[in-house]
């Protein structure tokens, strides 16, 4: 099945610097408030361009397609911010429409890839499609930063065009196991993990930083929906917590059986499993839910969040400043002047700021120095920030 390429009507006015201090803006697109040197893609308004375009890459309408609508939605405030600062530089973004599938996504990004106006791309979303199409930007020359994959193996690929816009799962899988004994304090901890390349290279980082703490494991299938065989083997164990290693399609069945057969023990899910359709589909299982994530949390940039409501029409998810953060990367190097891919991608690579989320500047696989992880906690029926982990 095809993706859509339909490009995104953007509007056209407000304004970026390239030192990136934030300015005063009006209107539905208004920049958010920033640190002193915060990359904001309004900038100075004299930006001068045409024909470019930048793409999105990733689910829309898939499986588990609520995290690539939060990045969308960032990168689309992004331009739109842009445009309305700058009327002789109007940035296109076209969305791409992969479903999150690794079958699926070299013939949209081989589309992606024919667009010669397209000069980024933000995305891919998954480990998995970014496993089976990341060396195809990379024969493109085509740069891309995806504010989501966390498979550490990816930067080991030899790609030149990827970059990643947060820490890896080598970095989030301590810390959780961090989060679990230090803060939860649990001693005997069972690690689920779904059959992802982003599940069970997360579960290999989790059970490897917890040692003997990690009493039990089992796997699961995506798509899976009667998680009883589990349900009744952590029943029997009675683990002080569960570290599920998926996404929240399945976590969220699997949460509500777990509370359905009275299991106490508390309930951790990674980025993957944080988001609001997690709690709509765990019921009362989400209620001794946890989460952590390479994502800093939305509400620590209240005009942000204001300006995103506005424009997008939904509050901002995980990932939605990251997808902001590192679109905003892309159009500081088009405002530059850069015209082509190869100009964009060896802008990237060199790139050195700072960004709403972090400090940006990559190393020579495209991994981040500044990588923070956050802990988060159902309350109320709504996620709410639970501290900074590391």
């Amino acid at each position: 099945m095809l993706a859509a390429a339909a490009s995104l009507a953007l509007g056209s006015c407000a304004a970026r610097d390239n030192g990136g201090s934030s300015s005063d803006t009006t209107g539905s697109a208004a920049a958010p408030s920033q640190a002193a040197n915060a990359a904001n893609p309004a900038g100075d308004g004299k930006a001068v361009c045409s024909g470019v375009s930048l793409a999105y890459a990733g689910t829309i309408n898939g499986d588990s397609a609520a995290l690539g609508q939060n990045i969308l939605r960032g990168a689309d405030l992004a331009v739109k911010q842009h445009n309305q600062a700058n009327p002789n530089c109007q940035v296109t973004l076209k969305p791409f429409d992969t479903q999150g599938k690794p079958d699926q996504a070299p013939g949209i990004v081989t589309q992606v890839i024919n667009e010669a106006d397209i000069i980024g791309v933000i995305g891919l979303p998954f480990s998995g499609e970014s496993k089976a199409a990341g060396g195809l930007f990379n024969q493109a020359g085509l740069v891309t930063i995806s504010p989501s994959a966390t498979n550490p193996g990816l930067a080991n690929n030899g790609w030149k065009t990827f970059f990643r816009g947060m820490g890896n799962d080598a970095v989030q899988g301590p810390a959780a196991a961090k989060f679990l004994t230090e803060t939860l304090k649990a001693n005997k901890i069972c690690v689920i993990e779904d059959d992802s390349e982003y599940g069970t290279g997360l579960a290999a980082q989790v059970t490897q930083a917890l040692g003997a703490k990690a009493t039990c494991s089992d796997k699961v299938k995506q798509k899976q929906t009667d998680f009883s065989a589990v349900v009744n083997k952590l029943s029997t164990e009675s683990p002080d917590a569960i570290f599920y290693a998926g996404y929240y399609q399945e976590a969220a069945p699997f949460a509500q059986q777990l509370n359905d057969k009275g299991v106490t023990a508390k309930f951790v899910g990674p980025d993957g499993v944080k988001d609001d359709e997690f709690i709509k589909g765990a019921g009362a299982g989400a209620n001794n839910a946890y989460f952590t994530c390479p994502c800093v949390p939305a509400d620590n940039f209240k005009d942000f969040t204001a300006a995103f409501k506005q424009t997008e029409g939904a509050d901002p998810g995980t990932y939605s400043p990251e997808g902001y953060d590192v679109t905003t990367i892309m159009l500081k190097g088009i405002d530059s002047g850069i015209k082509d891919r190869a100009g964009l991608l060896n802008y990237v690579k060199n790139y050195d700021g700072q960004g709403l989320t972090k400090h940006f500047k990559w190393d020579a696989k495209g991994e981040l120095s500044d990588t923070p992880v956050w802990s988060y906690r159902v309350e109320n029926g709504k996620i709410v920030n639970n501290g900074q982990i590391s």
